[in-house]
């Protein structure tokens, strides 16, 4: 598994996993990054990610992006 932030812009990939304390996994759920759903990158600003997850676009900074893996 390669963290999000290994992803290259126009990549779509599916979660596999999401690290991190239970606060920051239920935050990063209620956003729509839930195992199994896939996500595109959509842009990549100095390792900042903006992120189409369902029929959103969601920014997540460098240390959120490496908690979700693929």
């Amino acid at each position: 598994m390669m963290p999000l932030t290994m992803a290259k812009t126009g990549d779509s990939v599916t979660i596999r996993k999401i690290t991190g304390k239970d606060e920051v996994r239920q935050h990063l759920a209620e956003l729509g990054f839930v195992v199994d759903e896939d996500v595109m990158v959509v842009n990549e600003i100095a390792g900042n990610l903006i992120l189409q997850v369902k029929d959103c676009r969601i920014a997540l900074d460098k240390s959120m992006a490496n908690r979700i893996q693929f």
